[in-house]
């Protein structure tokens, strides 16, 4: 007990120094990101012999100027990478692997990613990495109240992954204490059993994700979950506008909006506003296309690069994530420096590849899923690329809903002058869940299956 409210204090202390940034100018964030790029950088090459390899000769350009470091070339160099010449990438998997709730050689968190695309990656956090990112994931909870608003913290629910790998159970079990309880469930557990502990905890606030707050704003407006939520946040998943309506009318309030990766969370957040911030206080944020060139507001990136400014243990620099992301050049009235994410429209491997007709291939952006798809007279859909072409699980609806979804499938592949591919159309009792609990909305051919499957209704 003394240890975890002594954890909650560090946390709390290192929140309220980053959320000093939120009041400063563009040209603080902007010469705070200058120094902090330098140190990270000087640091990087004086201590890891990868980065000495890597950006040889290149100690002196800008940013720009350096290679982008995906997650197969981290993964395939992590024991060159790490700055602690102790570490081992296959002494930490093990250890990983063991479950023990030890600090890795007494000092360090381990987390691992799903490998949801394709390639699972290992990251490791010593002490105040790790105080840090907490703190940091924590910031949005201010972000959503309103001005003069109970500080108090509310009676909570977390609905993630139970894997004690993943970063949302690892930061549950740092936090728990007395002073804020919080209950915390499987995302892959039954949607009644979620239901039915819910209703005897009686949060007033709740984090999951889309996928799972869909099915439960439905079971509120059926009259079988009874919950009084005044806060609601969502992250890991694309948000779409059917979930954000649902809640809407479940419960007279809209959904905060999170966006993050293990690597570095959370990337951006929704403020009260209802812009979605970039947090560029702890990382340059890079936007780019597929050269890794900037790209101008309002245009969709291909991939978006993080250099991650304190992060020593595990140096992070022009780190690939494959998310298609704009931004807009507005300035929110709310008043923070950071920049507005304008849309999040997935990643590189939702976009479906198709032959084309003749030789080459066409790509379908998951945007055309979600436009034909959305409102559709079902409780949940899933499409997944197949060898012959799609797959579509459905939750709900009658005969009459999966012929127009077929239709619609059909549609969107015309569309591109797609023909040929076989459209499948599956009702199931649950949509397929990764080992972090997602149930993703697109299933590209690039991208690793999940590990379960929905049993079809009979």
């Amino acid at each position: 007990m003394a240890n975890a409210l002594w954890t909650l204090l560090r946390v709390l202390r290192d929140r309220a120094g980053q959320e000093r940034s939120c009041r400063w100018s563009r040209a603080e964030l902007e010469a705070q990101q200058a120094r902090s790029l330098a140190s990270l950088r000087q640091f990087a090459v004086a201590h890891s012999p990868f980065y000495r390899e890597f950006h040889r000769g290149l100690e002196t350009r800008p940013l720009e100027a350096l290679p982008v470091l995906g997650k197969a070339l981290l993964m395939e160099r992590f024991d060159d990478l790490v700055t602690d010449r102790r570490i081992r990438l296959a002494d930490a998997e093990a250890h990983l692997r063991s479950g023990d709730a030890r600090p890795y050689l007494g000092r360090y968190v381990v987390l691992a990613t799903s490998g949801s695309t394709g390639r699972r990656g290992l990251f490791l956090f010593d002490d105040r990495e790790w105080i840090r990112a907490i703190a940091s994931i924590t910031r949005p909870i201010a972000w959503f109240q309103a001005p003069g608003a109970s500080r108090r913290p509310p009676r909570a629910a977390l609905i993630a992954a139970n894997a004690p790998w993943h970063y949302s159970a690892r930061v549950g079990r740092a936090l728990a204490n007395r002073v804020a309880p919080a209950l915390r469930l499987d995302a892959g557990a039954p949607l009644g059993e979620l239901v039915e502990r819910l209703n005897d905890w009686r949060p007033t606030a709740l984090a999951t994700y889309p996928s799972v707050l869909r099915g439960l704003a439905r079971e509120q407006l059926a009259g079988r979950l009874n919950l009084a939520l005044t806060n609601v946040a969502t992250s890991a998943e694309v948000l779409t506008p059917e979930v954000r309506s649902l809640v809407r009318a479940a419960w007279s309030i809209e959904v905060q909006n999170t966006y993050g990766a293990t690597e570095y969370a959370p990337i951006a957040s929704q403020c009260l506003a209802g812009r979605l911030h970039l947090f560029e206080n702890g990382a340059q944020i890079e936007i780019v296309d597929e050269h890794a060139r900037a790209v101008p507001a309002h245009e969709r990136g291909a991939r978006l690069l993080l250099s991650v400014f304190d992060r020593r243990t595990q140096p992070l620099i022009r780190y690939e994530i494959s998310d298609l992301v704009r931004v807009s050049g507005e300035v929110c009235p709310c008043g923070r420096p950071y920049r507005v994410i304008e849309a999040i429209e997935g990643r590189e491997e939702d976009i479906l590849e198709f032959p084309r007709a003749g030789t080459g291939t066409v790509a379908v952006h998951p945007n055309q899923f979600h436009d034909a798809l959305e409102g559709s007279a079902v409780s949940a859909w899933q499409v997944e690329q197949t060898e012959s072409g799609l797959l579509a699980r459905v939750i709900g609806g009658d005969a009459t809903a999966v012929v127009r979804i077929r239709v619609a499938l059909e549609r969107v592949l015309a569309a591109h002058g797609i023909v040929g591919p076989a459209i499948e159309v599956t009702p199931v009792a649950e949509l397929p869940r990764g080992a972090s609990g997602k149930a993703p909305l697109i299933i590209g051919r690039r991208m690793a299956r999940p590990e379960s499957v929905g049993t079809p209704l009979r």
